[in-house]
């Protein structure tokens, strides 16, 4: 009767877990080639669900037959969730998360074939979707008819602009386990925040039953951003004359799904012809959610160089601004914190930014401002938002200032890897 239970138990953790019930005997026979991995933390913290970015070109130096497309990761010989992960600004990577002690150094094993293909199926912690309508047409710049449909990119119709109808919630959505975020794909190009109140993923429901439910709360969650004509939340634009410009005007634009993984999800935007008064420019934003995070990776490639970039938080009543102390060198934030959520509870938002990268922090009407200095053509940043009514989330501004102070320390100290 024990061994039964015991059996029944394990059945439910690896159905719980996503992860395929196989033995290490079985692993060897499927995937009989491996290597290994040194793991350290360099730090004397805990450092929980640490994504590790393992670039398969430097796996490839020392093994030239790595499949990419055939593989799976063992920790203790049990298998971990692990994604490929093609990788539009540079090399091409096998990510997973592990947890380690103080100044921890650990092994992971990577087995594969040298041939074949094969997906290993893990419970779906980021998702990246892009919707919008079929089978009906503009009328006066307005869809009429039709059915969303789920694709991977689109070429955005010179006849859309907000609320056409025509996209679901307006633009593109990505989302981790812990919140969710759109931007509005059209001359307005803001980004916007949804609060969540599960780890499910939501946003392939969001917008299914009214164009804009989503600022109601349902049992998921809601939309919990005014946006307005700030820079919401991480939003991309040009500071002139003392003021923000959001990529507004532009001759075309395109929107792909790059990734949309268990482990991580990405879109990349294109944008054509951007039109300023400091000249005209092609933009590429690529933003990246990664599992059991909040933070959005936005990395930013350009034509030409602009005189500056800037991001940036919208201004909003009763709340707290801060940054984190000054440095020499790494990750800075800008933050705010308050009852400043459309739900009208605890929200806080915040920008992270390399202090090399920074030129000022200002604000205009609308938003806090960070103006920041591209190097090479690129600039990259990261925006969070943590919302209190989040699963066991941040309900003080004394635990969203310890975790922006956390989450720069990993930031400035990442994780050590050694292919062996």
């Amino acid at each position: 009767m024990k061994r039964s239970l015991i059996l029944t138990t394990v059945m439910i953790v690896l159905f719980i877990t996503g992860v395929q019930a196989e033995t290490l005997d079985q692993f060897q026979i499927e995937y009989p080639l491996s290597f290994s991995l040194t793991i350290q933390n360099p730090t004397n913290q805990v450092r929980t669900d640490e994504m590790i970015n393992l670039s398969v070109s430097q796996i490839r130096t020392k093994y030239p037959d790595f499949n990419s497309s055939y593989f799976v990761i063992l920790l203790d010989n049990q298998e971990i969730p692990g994604q490929f992960v093609i990788n539009r600004n540079g090399e091409d990577q096998i990510i997973f998360k592990i947890s380690l002690k103080p100044s921890e150094q650990t092994q992971v094993e990577i087995r594969y074939s040298k041939v074949g293909k094969k997906e290993r199926q893990y419970p779906k912690l980021t998702q990246a979707e892009l919707s919008h309508k079929v089978g009906g047409k503009f009328v006066n710049r307005i869809y009429e008819g039709g059915t969303f449909q789920n694709v991977s990119f689109l070429r955005v119709p010179p006849e859309h602009t907000d609320h056409s109808f025509y996209i679901r919630y307006e633009g593109p959505g990505w989302e981790s386990d812990l919140v969710g975020y759109r931007f509005y794909l059209d001359w307005r190009n803001a980004i916007d925040v949804y609060g969540k109140k599960t780890h499910e993923m939501i946003l392939q429901n969001v917008g299914l039953d009214g164009f804009d439910s989503y600022h109601e709360m349902s049992d998921w969650g809601m939309d919990i951003l005014k946006v307005g004509e700030s820079l919401g939340l991480g939003t991309v634009g040009i500071w002139l004359k003392n003021k923000a410009e959001r990529v507004s005007s532009i001759d075309s634009s395109t929107c792909e799904i790059i990734e949309n993984g268990s482990l991580r999800s990405q879109i990349q935007t294109k944008y054509f012809g951007w039109k300023t008064e400091a000249g005209k420019f092609d933009l590429i934003s690529n933003l990246t959610i990664d599992a059991g995070s909040r933070l959005t990776k936005h990395t930013l490639q350009l034509t030409d160089n602009p005189p500056n970039l800037c991001t940036g938080i919208v201004k909003m009543e009763n709340t707290i601004v801060f940054t984190s102390p000054v440095k020499d060198n790494g990750w800075m934030y800008l933050a705010t914190y308050g009852k400043q959520s459309l739900a009208g509870d605890s929200l806080g938002l915040a920008i992270i930014f390399r202090k090399n990268d920074v030129i000022k922090l200002t604000e205009d009407t609308n938003s806090h401002v960070i103006v920041l200095k591209p190097t090479n053509n690129s600039l990259t940043y990261y925006f969070l938002a943590a919302w209190e009514k989040e699963p066991n989330g941040i309900r003080s501004c004394n635990q969203f200032v310890q975790y922006l102070n956390e989450t720069v320390r990993r930031l400035d100290s990442p994780i050590l890897i050694k292919i062996d």
